[in-house]
């Protein structure tokens, strides 16, 4: 890869971007704003979620942005509340309507076993997913995918489905490398997306980390993010300060080694934990 804008491939030909922008805790006005300034570096990709509270925000970015619709790659989140076929229909709505677009390049269902749902999880998820397949075949959404699944959440999904998910986005990051999953994803053809590459900042005080700055003379970032892309993760740093969002594209023009990538991943702690789906509080 070369570039931002050179892509993974998912089961059903869809090209995603090999890294986009993060809008999590990002309002509306400043997700405008930063849209629009990682559009103008040539990010591709902008991934929001209901949840996040900035879907308008995000969608006028891209339209200030003034490139055709076909160039960027946009997703979005399913809201944990939403969960069930009927629910998950009007969520969409909503979602096309604060994004003001007329289609989405990905949907995901942002978590597998909310709280709202906990003693029923598995059949609001199967009814939610078949809302999804509806939207999909109806040529509403590019691609359909899910979130912080864990193996038996797929499975469970399986056991109704007619079209397997084509992304699983996951918290990975250094020290977060959720292998068992990583794998199975992988075995079974699913696009791996990295949220919070940077644990949630974390990572920047990580002495080895910044050992490895300086030997690659590369920020602590940049390491991230190249250690995703080497991974075979699409990942989705986060910012809102125009000389990061910049700084982040610039991470095709070296290599870590396979010693170096083995400490990155060896960072456990750091950044804490992953999150148990099966038992979030939201």
């Amino acid at each position: 890869m070369n570039s931002i804008q050179d892509t993974f491939r998912t089961y059903n030909g869809v090209e995603i971007p090999c890294m986009g922008l993060g809008t999590w805790q990002s309002k509306d006005e400043v997700a405008r704003i930063s849209v629009l300034c990682a559009l103008s570096h040539g990010y591709r990709l902008v991934d929001t979620a209901a949840a996040y509270g900035n879907e308008r925000g995000v969608g006028a970015g891209i339209k200030d942005s003034g490139l055709a619709r076909e160039e960027i790659f946009i997703t979005s989140k399913l809201r944990n509340a939403d969960h069930g076929y009927k629910a998950t229909l009007d969520a969409f709505d909503l979602t096309m309507e604060k994004l003001g677009l007329d289609y989405l390049d990905l949907y995901l269902i942002h978590w597998p076993n909310p709280v709202q749902f906990r003693s029923t999880w598995k059949k609001a998820m199967q009814d939610t997913w078949r809302a999804f397949e509806e939207l999909y075949n109806a040529g509403r959404i590019r691609a359909i995918g899910i979130s912080n699944f864990m193996p038996h959440h797929i499975e469970a999904l399986m056991e109704s489905a007619k079209i397997k998910p084509m992304v699983n986005q996951l918290k990975l990051c250094p020290g977060i490398t959720q292998s068992s999953v990583v794998e199975y994803c992988k075995k079974n053809e699913i696009v791996v997306e990295a949220y919070s590459p940077f644990g949630t900042g974390a990572i920047f005080t990580s002495d080895e980390m910044k050992n490895l700055s300086q030997k690659y003379n590369k920020s602590i970032g940049q390491l991230c993010l190249r250690w995703c892309l080497q991974k075979g993760f699409v990942s989705l740093p986060k910012s809102a300060n125009p000389m990061r969002i910049k700084e982040n594209t610039e991470i095709f023009d070296f290599e870590l080694s396979a010693q170096d990538m083995n400490i990155i991943s060896c960072l456990e702690g750091i950044c804490g934990e992953a999150p148990d789906p099966d038992n979030i509080l939201f």
